[in-house]
């Protein structure tokens, strides 16, 4: 790929899947956003709202599975945007993309220490909030910083921690009964002013949300042994099993609420609230417990995941101190620059901007226009020709057809999470989308060399396109 090997390689299949899916974490976006979802759209939204947003989903992960196969490195979607579309498009997909690693970390941490500073019954001050915030940031930065080997344990073990803690919740809650008929997970309620369809739209944010961030299987493709295969099926099994763990869990808490505009009420806690109704103050707020570690856990996977592509743009010279940022710890292994630099600006996220809500809402924007203009890059290429060379893990010929779902899913998605109350998003990423355009077309253009390998490297060497980085 016309890259020196400087990162450590040692993940298998498993930890390549691990990553993507503690970063997605239905223990993280699903219940920090609960309350949120119960308040716009409410039982609903938690169901019907789900599945409409994994589906179309699931044609994303798809599109961006083909493109990992086939172009296997940290710089993941902005290689994949060069190399199918230009630099220019390369270096917007990046700076996106990038925008979106920091607001996703800004958005796991505020939210988890949101929900800690309710289960430790601290006063509810903003001062309190960030103090929490900026702990659990240094945390993450400093086991990524010097602990690769044991971040690469915990990936692992965070998937397996996941899958035992949603399988506790279910068993506590099913085994006090429920208290709603099936029936009710079909209510339509909102909380709002605004019509229930408009509210229905609003609360999809609780799902695209969570099923956001599985682009991290792709991003550490060059510590992953054998990219081509075990990246494109760490995305697809990461939102696969998420949408039916997540399903399944969100339907079992939504059936235990004993009464919906109560639980409503307690907006950020409503997921608290209800276990500790359910289950009683001790054993419930032991399940919290456990919750809270799990969204801790994606924290780490999150920081590892976003400064690897910080270090692979900065290796390419796409950022402001790209030298200083692509630099990787001669003892550690690991891009420290990267990572503190990923830790900082997510602490001044969560002090401009003003509602949680509206963090999710940028972190998920730029995540899948990032998202989006590699999988447009791919339809441009595979129409003008240029792209015929497939990685081992392919859709064949309905690939277009899949992209082209996935393109208009982004569309509308950008359209829906820029609606008010997260109008804030909607500003800041509109002034960002305007000051990228002049910083390219004022000096980047001119300066940014792009990634060194380019789609006739593919096209013209089969060989390359064939071989496996071991």
């Amino acid at each position: 790929m016309g890259y020196a090997q400087e990162l450590f390689r040692q993940m298998g299949g498993f930890s390549n899947f691990a990553i993507s899916f503690s970063v997605i974490s239905i223990l993280t976006g699903a219940i920090q956003l609960y309350g949120y979802g119960l308040q716009h759209g409410g039982p609903l939204v938690m169901t019907v709202g789900w599945w409409l947003v994994s589906v179309f989903t699931m044609s994303v992960a798809l599109s961006m599975a083909e493109l990992a196969s086939a172009y296997p490195t940290a710089g993941a979607l902005y290689h994949w945007s060069s190399i199918l579309g230009g630099k220019a498009i390369g270096w917007f997909t990046a700076c996106f993309n990038t925008i979106g690693q920091f607001a996703i970390l800004a958005g796991i941490d505020y939210g988890l220490a949101l929900l800690l500073r309710g289960y430790l019954k601290l006063p509810p001050d903003k001062s309190v909030t960030m103090a929490l915030y900026a702990a659990l940031l240094l945390s993450h930065a400093t086991l990524n910083h010097f602990g690769i080997r044991v971040v690469a344990w915990l990936n692992n073990f965070s998937a397996w921690y996941h899958i035992a803690v949603v399988a506790l919740v279910l068993v506590a809650l099913l085994s006090k009964g429920l208290a709603q008929p099936a029936s009710f997970l079909l209510t339509p309620y909102s909380t709002d002013s605004f019509p229930y369809p408009y509210s229905f739209l609003l609360g999809l944010l609780l799902a695209q949300w969570t099923l956001t961030g599985y682009d991290a299987s792709a991003h550490v493709c060059e510590e992953t042994i054998d990219p081509r295969r075990r990246a494109p099926w760490g995305i697809f099994l990461s939102v696969a099993i998420s949408v039916v763990a997540g399903a399944a869990m969100i339907s079992v808490i939504t059936l235990s609420i004993p009464n919906l505009p109560e639980a409503a009420k307690l907006g950020d806690d409503a997921f608290t609230g209800i276990l500790r109704m359910r289950l009683g103050e001790g054993l419930g707020n032991a399940v919290v417990g456990l919750v809270l570690g799990a969204m801790w856990l994606c924290g780490v996977s999150s920081l590892t995941s976003a400064s690897r592509m910080v270090y692979a743009f900065a290796r390419d010279g796409g950022l402001p101190w790209s030298s200083g940022l692509a630099r990787v710890s001669p003892k550690h292994r690991t891009p420290s620059n990267a990572i503190w630099l990923l830790a900082f600006v997510a602490l001044l996220i969560s002090v401009k901007v003003e509602l949680y809500s509206a963090i999710v809402s940028i972190a998920t924007i730029a995540l899948y226009v990032s998202y989006g203009l590699p999988i447009a890059a791919g339809l441009y290429a595979r129409g003008r020709g240029t792209w015929s060379t497939k990685g081992p893990w392919n859709l064949g010929r309905l690939s277009p057809v899949i992209a082209c779902v996935a393109m208009l899913w982004i569309v509308f998605i950008i359209g829906v999470f820029v609606l008010p109350p997260n109008e804030q998003a909607g500003q800041i990423m509109a002034a960002c989308t305007v000051a990228l355009t002049i910083a390219w077309f004022g000096f980047v253009r001119s300066r940014f060399p792009g990634p060194r390998v380019t789609i006739q490297h593919y096209e013209d060497e089969p060989a390359l396109a064939s071989a496996t980085p071991q």
